[in-house]
């Protein structure tokens, strides 16, 4: 297991759009009997919607901040 850890031959996990894009289509192919579960599906619609959107942010600010380090180590390099 160590081995194939250290070889990067471990399983990879599903991305966080990955889990996101399962629960939009899981909500998708609900189908509401009532009102108040209506009610529920829009507002848990709503939130997958914003999460969707602050983990867009977040992935952009990460790759930001990875850009900005592999400069920094870069430069690092460079003074010694």
């Amino acid at each position: 297991m160590t081995k194939r850890f250290l070889l990067g031959e471990e399983k990879k996990s599903p991305s966080l759009g990955s889990y996101v894009q399962s629960l939009s289509e899981i909500l998708n192919s609900f189908r509401p009997r009532s009102k108040t579960e209506s009610r529920r599906l829009e507002i848990a619609k709503e939130q997958v919607r914003q999460i969707k959107k602050q983990a867009r942010v977040l992935e952009e600010r990460m790759s930001l901040l990875e850009e900005r380090l592999s400069i920094l180590e870069e430069e690092k390099l460079n003074e010694g």
